[in-house]
């Protein structure tokens, strides 16, 4: 009978370990093809992401995000698993700051002429009632897109529900008028510092009225008239959301639209303007 000892030593592995087998790369093998792709890459993979707010604290949150590369014509491939070393190098949270070097660093890894990244989450703003300042937490949907060459292209996405009301409903009405709970969107190339909460008050505020998560009746009776004494169509909202980007000197180029959900037809108004500031 073998010693117990023994028997441990003769099942553990060699410690001089053999070949490596050489495997072969076939992503960069030659394709015959000859066509170049523009984008090839991963999409909705989740990951956690780091804000900076302005009171100086933190909000973290999940984002849904896309990762690609250009691929040139003679090349059959590019190597997947790159995106998510590169993104999981950044392990410890995701900032907006870090975005344009981990694009970068996407364009190396995979040895492209081009990187694009794109991250698409729920940010949340306290946002107190406009009477009682009731408390309550407000979701936007933000983007951020970046894209790296010969330099880096970066586009902040915000899109804010608020409320419109028919300028011609009330007009042509004895009582009232109809209303729509509406979804403006900007997203805008800038230079300084602009946070996502700058962004959502232009938004709110070229609509009739803002809409709120906690509204007490002394709230509800101050939105309902707020609304009613700014009456705007869509081609107002956007109109006016165009007059206040012209304006901030942080905007350099800005594509905007206003989804209103109409409340009396069975179509929804849009309306849209795209504007690049540095062309004068």
């Amino acid at each position: 009978m073998p010693e117990a000892n023994d028997c441990d030593t003769k099942h553990k592995p060699n410690a001089i370990p053999g070949p490596v087998e050489v495997m072969p790369d076939v992503q960069a093998s030659r394709d015959r093809r000859h066509i170049a792709i523009d984008k090839v890459g991963v999409k909705n993979v989740t990951y956690p992401i780091i804000l900076e707010t302005p009171e100086g604290g933190r909000q973290h949150t999940i984002a849904t995000i896309d990762m690609y590369v250009s691929l040139p014509h003679h090349q059959k491939g590019t190597h997947m698993s790159r995106f998510l070393e590169v993104l999981n190098e950044n392990a410890e949270g995701v900032t907006p700051a870090r975005i344009p070097a981990i694009t970068r660093e996407i364009r190396d890894r995979l040895d492209a002429e081009t990187a694009h990244l794109k991250l698409d989450f729920t940010y949340f703003i306290n946002k107190r009632a406009p009477v009682t300042r009731s408390p309550g937490l407000m979701d936007y949907r933000v983007a951020f897109e970046c894209s790296s060459n010969a330099h880096d292209d970066f586009i902040m996405q915000v899109t804010a529900p608020a409320t419109s009301l028919c300028p011609c409903s009330k007009e042509i009405s004895r009582f009232g008028a109809h209303n729509q709970r509406c979804l403006i969107t900007a997203r805008v190339r800038f230079e300084g510092t602009l946070w996502i909460e700058d962004m959502a008050r232009i938004l709110e505020d070229a609509a009739s009225t803002e809409v709120f998560s906690v509204l007490k009746r002394p709230d509800e009776k101050f939105v309902t008239e707020d609304a009613f004494e700014h009456p705007k169509f869509v081609e107002d909202i956007v109109r006016d959301l165009a007059l206040a980007l012209d304006a901030d000197d942080r905007i350099l180029w800005y594509e905007i639209d206003s989804e209103n959900f109409e409340s009396i037809h069975n179509h929804n108004a849009y309306a849209t303007i795209t504007r690049d500031k540095r062309e004068g």
